[in-house]
């Protein structure tokens, strides 16, 4: 299941966010705190089979929490109100947000030893690396 993912996940690089950003629709000026910050992501699994996923950083802590294939409503560290399905596919897990008639994805997966977590929007891909922390 989900256990891979459980832990706490420095970033080690982020590459194309700012272009990811503007395909969403972020300003400038968030774009560029969103450029700078890096946050750590940090996994849980409660008893319920519950996910909690938080992501830490001085500018912004956000949290979700959610069961695998339950749409649930989500806003985002940009404060886009959006609709969002987590499911696990293919040892991936997939984080859809539809929001005004568009959709991202982002693509979380481990492969060796590292959380690549892929941002796409349209044709825009952005990569962020996460390694674990001990």
């Amino acid at each position: 299941m989900v256990d891979k993912f459980i832990g706490t996940w420095r970033m080690v690089s982020s590459e194309n966010f700012d272009d990811y950003m503007k395909a969403i629709g972020v300003g400038f000026a968030t774009r560029q705190v969103g450029n700078r910050t890096k946050p750590n992501l940090v996994l849980s699994l409660d008893e319920q089979g519950t996910v909690c996923m938080k992501s830490q950083s001085t500018f912004r802590t956000t949290e979700i929490k959610f069961k695998l294939s339950e749409p649930f409503e989500e806003t985002t560290a940009d404060d886009r109100k959006t609709r969002t399905v987590m499911t696990l596919e293919n040892g991936k897990l997939l984080q859809k947000q539809s929001w005004d008639g568009k959709e991202t994805c982002i693509e979380r997966e481990v492969s060796d030893g590292k959380l690549i977590a892929k941002c796409v929007m349209g044709d825009v891909v952005a990569v962020r690396t996460y390694v674990k922390d001990a």
